[in-house]
């Protein structure tokens, strides 16, 4: 069965496989499969939270792909039809990573055609200016150095205020002595009642209720099929907070989440990264459903039980280090379900919980999502042409990516989450959102830059995690290939980088080509008309990442805002139109997607005489038809 099953726009379907799911007993599968129906059930808040139309227009598209009786071979149709893809996968109207608003190919008048002959009963006018308009909620998350970034934003976190007030409102709220900080406003819409700032709370009975009642329906009922005790107390306390909202719940269910490592089956669920708010403060609600591969996991354990050693021979001043690293775990996982913000989209690596002081007192968890790196890899072999063979410099470079390759991007996700996240501390009285809008983007910095300085240790080859002293060139060469380059094709000639881990990945490269001109550390070749990025000499390259990895992590410790700014604006955003130009030129010649994202397996239970006595994985290959389903099936809001 193929693993690529779709392809549309500037993105490729994909599914994953389960290894590992027979091995499983049937409490361990029952478990799995309430968590999963757990993380499908808050579906609809991450719409609601990425705009507030986007739930609006994704009904009225179900609508229109439910009853619509006319030709649905003619050209329009077609384009609506890669209209409603697109917005299925995303999320809603905006693009799932560059953030601006995309637009049906099919003229207006065709889709208010389809909406009345299918009997759409809502304000059509406006729900077609909202679908149409460039002007209605341009962009997904705003990053504009000029203007209000809330105001400009369409993410439904705020309404009717301004960054200054909200600023303003968590700070007179913040204790910068309490060494406990909750996330202020981890879990809120903000708005204005009477002239006042107002705190609409995301729990049950108040603000997204419906779908957190079922969400908690489903968590009582994995509790009796929890791995150990430790897993059930934290799914007790989770349940408590989604009634309360309590944010100190919050923190006390990751402290017990995080020392759970004995279990199979894990799980996270809950509003947790607040990539996707502008000010860097609210969460977006995701599901993830996970069993642990015993095998691939002993190359994590290896990194988890020397972590104290990384730590200690970390080139950042030593201020920032931890004097004792505590509790970090890490382990390979298998996805079995994907909800939220992890789908159809999802992370390769995870490493949570955020809050600074629960890393620092408790530690981490980070895991690998094995089964996706490898539905990756799969659809590459089955794609007809291959980027590195296009951006690679020479044979060289292609052979020994394709020798190690797979390999290093695997350790450097291993130690950009299982280290690298949970490395450095902030000095006293620094305040976990002291970075604001450039807070995502350069903990993503610091944890690639801790992964990529390390990756070339002979640590890694001593403790049997690399082969040998050269396996992990490929990895600086690719890193760099993809920083200036590759990762180009992802964004639309003439536009910014935007998104934090691209914007990352480019601050990077982009610092290292400059300090390391005088050196020819880097090199810009030009050959037939195409340019290329060469590294000339890779151990020069990792004492430029130890500079900038102990910059970075003293811009965190100190909390110094401007000089985050400075950094990330001067090197992570501005593209040279002409490269750009040559990129997505080239990347379009070779027929690829630059964005990939997944079905979920269904989880089926089997049942003999009205008793469920078992649960079958079934594999899906049909994107839209799981999509229309959720839209039934997880309709809450």
């Amino acid at each position: 069965m193929k693993t690529l099953i779709d392809e549309f726009a500037d993105i490729k379907i994909m599914r994953f496989e389960v290894p590992g799911w027979e091995d499983l007993d049937f409490k361990q599968k029952q478990l799995a499969y309430h968590l999963s129906e757990a993380a499908k059930w808050g579906r609809d808040i991450t719409w609601d939270q990425y705009c507030k139309w986007n739930l609006p227009v994704r009904h009225l598209v179900e609508h229109i792909l439910a009853n619509y009786k006319g030709d649905r071979n003619c050209l329009e149709f077609k384009d609506f039809l890669i209209y409603a893809k697109r917005l299925f996968f995303s999320g809603g109207i905006h693009h799932h990573y560059a953030e601006d608003k995309f637009f049906p190919s099919c003229p207006k008048e065709y889709f208010r055609n389809m909406m009345e002959s299918t009997g759409f009963q809502g304000d059509s006018d406006t729900l077609l200016e909202v679908i149409y308009s460039p002007l209605i909620c341009p962009r997904r998350r705003s990053d504009s150095a000029e203007g209000d970034i809330v105001a400009l934003s369409s993410v439904n976190f705020y309404e009717g205020v301004t960054r200054e007030e909200v600023d303003a409102f968590y700070q007179a709220m913040e204790d910068p002595a309490d060494p406990r900080p909750v996330s202020m406003g981890l879990n809120s819409t903000v708005v204005k009642e009477d002239g006042k700032l107002v705190e609409k709370v995301w729990k049950s009975g108040g603000l997204y209720g419906k779908a957190i009642d079922r969400i908690i329906a489903e968590l009582e009922k994995a509790i009796p099929c929890a791995g150990n005790e430790t897993q059930a107390k934290a799914l007790r306390i989770l349940i408590e907070y989604y009634r309360t909202g309590d944010l100190r719940l919050w923190d006390e269910f990751n402290v017990v989440w995080t020392s759970e490592t004995q279990g199979t089956v894990d799980f996270i669920n809950g509003f947790i990264e607040d990539y996707d708010d502008p000010l860097g403060r609210k969460a977006t609600w995701e599901g993830f459903v996970d069993i642990k591969d015993q095998e691939a996991s002993r190359r994590t354990e290896i990194l988890s039980a020397n972590a104290q050693w990384f730590e200690d021979h970390s080139p950042v001043d030593p201020r920032f280090r931890k004097r004792v690293v505590k509790g970090v775990s890490a382990k390979v996982v298998t996805a079995v379900s994907l909800g939220g913000a992890t789908y159809p989209s999802t992370p390769i690596g995870i490493n949570l919980p955020n809050a600074e002081w629960i890393r620092k007192e408790y530690g981490s968890k980070s895991v690998t999502i094995s089964n996706i790196t490898k539905a990756y890899d799969k659809a590459a072999l089955e794609a007809p042409k291959s980027a590195i063979e296009e951006f690679a410099f020479d044979e060289a470079e292609i052979a020994a990516y394709k020798k190690y390759g797979s390999l290093d991007d695997e350790i450097h996700t291993d130690l950009h989450e299982c280290l690298g996240h949970g490395s450095g501390q902030l000095l006293p009285g620094v305040s976990p959102n002291a970075l604001g809008e450039y807070q995502s983007t350069l903990e993503e910095a610091r944890a690639d830059l801790f992964g990529l300085y390390y990756i070339a240790d002979p640590k890694l080859v001593e403790l049997g995690i690399l082969p040998d002293s050269e396996a992990w060139k490929p990895a600086y060469s690719g890193y760099i290939r993809g920083g200036l380059l590759t990762q180009l094709s992802r964004i639309e000639l003439g536009k910014k980088v935007t998104e934090a881990h691209m914007r990352n990945r480019k601050l990077i490269a982009q610092w290292c080509l400059e300090k390391g001109a005088e050196g020819n550390v880097i090199e810009k070749k030009v050959r037939d008309g195409k340019t290329y990025f060469i590294v000339n000499d890779f151990h020069a390259l990792r004492r430029l990442f130890a500079t900038l990895l102990a910059e970075v992590q003293r811009i965190k410790s100190e909390g110094d805002y401007e000089a985050g700014k400075n950094l990330v604006e001067q090197y992570g955003v501005e593209v040279d139109r002409e490269l750009h130009a040559e990129v997505l030129e080239r990347y379009n010649s070779l027929g690829l997607k630059p964005y990939g994202g997944f079905v979920n397996p269904d989880i089926v239970p089997v049942v003999v005489d009205g008793d469920i006595v078992d649960y079958k994985v079934v594999p899906v290959t049909d994107y839209l038809a799981q999509q229309l389903e959720y839209g039934i099936k997880y309709k809450t809001l």
